[in-house]
C-alpha cells in the first residue's frame, strides 16, 4: 500500500498566543500562498444569489489560500474558524460531482456546529474539461487536494488558536466520499473519523454503471421507459416483495432477496400507463442486472436494486448522467465533442480507455486501511439501497473486501457498514433517511461506543412520521411482533 504524509514547513514561529485574523496573512507555508486572512461579522457572509444561506453564521475568522505542490497544480482551499466557541475539533469538507468550486453549504454548515472548517475546489475551477490532458490536475482532483487542504488547514488552525484540534473529521456523502475514503486509504494521519455515503469511490467503474442504464433505455427509442410507468413497475415490486422482511410498509429491508422479474408487466394487448412493451421489458431487466464485459462476462460495476424505480429517471432520463458524460469526454476519450448516441460506450474496448495509470488516481477502492485503523481510526460506510444515480452495491462490495484484507475482528473495531433501505443517493426516496452519522462518528472516536445502531427517521411534510433503526451490515432491522411498524422501538438489528 502506498501512503505518505506531507510535512507543512512553517517558516514563521507560531505565537505563544493566538494570533489575530489578520495576522496569518503572514503565515508561510510549504507551496502555499495565503491570499485573504479577514474577520467576518456574525451574518456579514455573502455569496452571491446565496446570501440568506449565511445569515445566521457566527463571526469568523476566513482565510483563502493557493497551494502548488507540482507546477500545474492550483489547489484552492478555505479556513473558517469561529471567533468564539471553537469546540476543539476540525471538519474537512469535500465536493460533489467532478469538483471545481468551493463547496460554501459545507464548509458553512460545519462551522455552525463550532468546528474550525476547511474546503477546496479540488484543484482546478470550472467543469471538468478544465482536467484533460494535465494528469497532474486529475491527480489534484482525486487525492492531492483533499491532503494538502487538511495538512495546511490543521496549521493554520493551530496558528489562530494557538492548539491544535483535538480530533479531525471528515463525513461527506456522494462526490465527497472520495476524499474521505482516499483518506483512510492514503493519508492515514490526517483524520481520527471518516465518513463515506453514497459512495462515488470507484469512479473509472461507475460511469459505466450509469451509462449502463441510459444506453438500455435510450439507444433503441423502443426501449424507452417513460416516467410515468416508473410508479406502475414499483408497485409490481412492492407487491412481489414487500412482505419478505415480515413488514408491509412500502420499503424493502434487503433487496438482494427480491427476485423481481419485470415481465410480469408484458401488455397483453394495446400499449399502456400499467404494462411494459417487450422491448421495455428487456430494458427493465438490464436495469436489474450488472454492467458487463459482454466478451469476457466480467461485472464491471453493479445493478440497480428493485424498490429503485422511483427514482430511476437520475439515470434513465432523457441526457445520461453528467458525471459519466463528462468522464468520458475529458478523461477516457479526451474528446469534448463525444456524442452518446453516435458513439455508444463499447464494454469492453472503452474499459482501457477509462482505466489508465492516469486516470485510475481518482479511484478510491483500495481496501488496505490497515494504517488508518492501527492508529485507532474509525470509518463509517452507508449508502441507499435505492440509490439510482450510483448503482449501491459498491458499499457492500467494499466493505467485504477490507474484511478479505484485513479480517473479520479488525473490521469489527473500527469500521460499519449502513445500507439504508429505500434511500436514493444521500437521501431521498421512502427511506428513514435523516439520520446523525456526524454523532456517531464521534462517539466511536471519542467515547469507544461503537455505533450498533443508529436512529434514523423519516419526515414529510415537515413532519417525522416513521422512526427506524439503521443496522450494521450484514444484520437489517426486524420487527418485534408488536407496536407500531413506524417506531424504531418496535425494531431489532438481527442477522437477515
Amino acid at each position: 500500500m502506498r501512503w505518505n504524509v506531507t510535512v507543512v514547513l512553517a517558516v514563521i514561529a507560531i505565537p505563544a498566543a493566538a494570533a489575530t485574523c489578520e495576522s496569518l496573512a503572514q503565515l508561510t507555508l510549504q507551496n502555499t500562498t495565503i491570499t485573504t486572512a479577514q474577520s467576518v461579522a456574525a451574518g456579514a457572509f455573502t455569496q452571491g444569489k446565496q446570501d440568506d444561506v449565511f445569515r445566521d453564521l457566527p463571526a469568523f475568522c476566513r482565510v483563502a489560500a493557493t497551494i502548488r505542490p507540482v507546477a500545474d497544480s492550483e489547489i484552492k482551499i478555505e479556513v473558517w474558524m469561529p471567533s468564539s466557541g471553537w469546540n476543539g475539533k476540525f471538519r474537512g469538507t469535500g465536493n460533489g460531482g467532478l469538483g471545481g468550486s468551493m463547496n460554501f453549504n459545507g464548509i458553512a454548515a460545519a462551522m455552525r456546529g463550532g468546528y474550525a472548517v476547511a474546503g477546496n475546489n479540488t484543484g482546478h475551477d470550472g467543469g471538468a474539461s478544465l482536467m484533460m490532458g494535465h494528469p497532474e490536475r486529475i491527480r489534484d482532483f482525486g487525492e492531492r487536494a483533499g491532503h494538502e487542504m487538511t495538512v495546511k488547514a490543521k496549521a493554520i488552525v493551530e496558528a489562530f488558536y494557538n492548539d491544535r484540534p483535538r480530533h479531525s473529521y471528515m463525513v461527506e456523502c456522494g462526490g465527497g466520499s472520495m476524499a474521505a475514503l482516499k483518506a483512510a486509504q492514503r493519508f492515514p494521519t490526517d483524520y481520527d473519523g471518516l465518513v463515506a455515503g453514497g459512495l462515488a469511490t470507484y469512479l473509472t467503474h461507475h460511469v459505466f454503471g450509469q451509462i449502463w442504464i441510459w444506453q438500455a433505455t435510450h439507444l433503441d427509442p423502443a426501449s424507452t421507459i417513460p416516467p410515468e410507468k416508473f410508479p406502475a413497475i414499483h408497485n409490481a415490486v412492492l407487491a412481489a416483495c414487500d412482505r419478505l422482511d415480515g413488514v408491509q410498509d412500502g420499503v424493502l429491508e434487503d433487496p438482494t432477496r427480491c427476485k423481481f422479474d419485470p415481465k410480469v408487466l408484458e401488455c397483453k394487448t394495446a400499449d399502456g400507463p400499467t404494462c411494459l412493451t417487450k422491448p421495455q421489458v428487456e430494458a427493465a431487466r438490464k436495469l436489474y442486472a450488472p454492467a458487463t464485459n459482454p466478451r469476457t462476462k466480467k461485472e464491471i460495476f453493479g445493478p440497480l436494486f428493485p424498490g429503485s424505480e422511483l427514482l430511476w429517471a437520475q439515470s434513465a432520463g432523457p441526457a445520461p448522467v453528467s458525471i459519466s458524460s463528462d468522464f468520458f469526454k475529458y478523461f477516457a476519450f479526451k474528446d469534448p465533442a463525444w456524442d452518446p448516441m453516435k458513439r455508444p460506450i463499447n464494454f469492453d474496448s472503452d474499459l482501457a480507455l477509462a482505466d489508465t495509470p492516469e486516470n485510475t488516481v481518482i479511484n478510491a477502492n483500495d481496501p488496505d486501511i490497515g494504517k488508518f485503523t492501527e492508529r485507532g481510526g474509525k470509518l463509517i460506510v452507508y449508502g441507499g439501497w435505492s440509490d439510482a444515480g450510483i448503482p449501491p452495491r459498491l458499499a457492500v462490495d467494499y466493505y467485504k473486501s477490507v474484511v478479505d484484507k484485513l479480517g473479520a475482528r479488525a473490521v469489527k473495531d473500527s469500521m460499519r457498514l449502513f445500507m439504508v433501505p429505500g434511500m436514493g443517493h444521500c437521501n431521498g426516496g421512502d427511506a428513514t433517511d435523516t439520520f446523525d452519522m456526524q454523532s456517531a462518528i464521534e462517539r466511536w472516536v471519542e467515547q469507544g461506543k461503537a455505533p450498533d445502531r443508529i436512529e434514523a427517521s423519516r419526515v414529510r411534510d415537515g413532519k417525522t412520521d416513521r422512526t427506524r433503526p439503521l443496522c450494521p451490515y450484514p444484520q437489517v432491522a426486524k420487527y418485534k411482533g408488536s407496536g407500531s411498524t413506524d417506531e424504531s422501538a418496535n425494531f431489532s438489528c438481527k442477522a437477515p
